[in-house]
């Protein structure tokens, strides 16, 4: 198989931001932010085609499980925290 190109992983990874930041609880979502950048950019000058061929493949299954938990936590009411604004009410 051959090494995943840049444009791939660029796609990925803003693939994972986008999906994080669909986490209605604001720890869930800024975590998840967080790991995504920080792994992508410890990640960063990794050369090898067969280890990038394994991270591109952690992060797709990551994609998945972020996708599902995001999907999850919208279905039950949360409770916004102190941080977070109050959503717009439209009149």
């Amino acid at each position: 198989m051959a090494a995943p190109s840049r444009t791939q992983v660029l796609a990925l990874y803003r693939m994972l931001l986008r999906e994080s930041k669909k986490f209605p609880a604001y720890n869930y979502r800024t975590y998840a932010l967080r790991k995504v950048r920080d792994a992508f950019r410890e990640n960063r000058n990794v050369e090898d085609p067969k280890v990038l061929e394994q991270l591109l493949s952690k992060a797709c299954d990551n994609l998945a499980i972020i996708q599902r938990q995001a999907a999850i936590g919208k279905m039950y009411e949360i409770q916004r925290t102190v941080v977070e604004s109050k959503p717009k009410k439209f009149i």
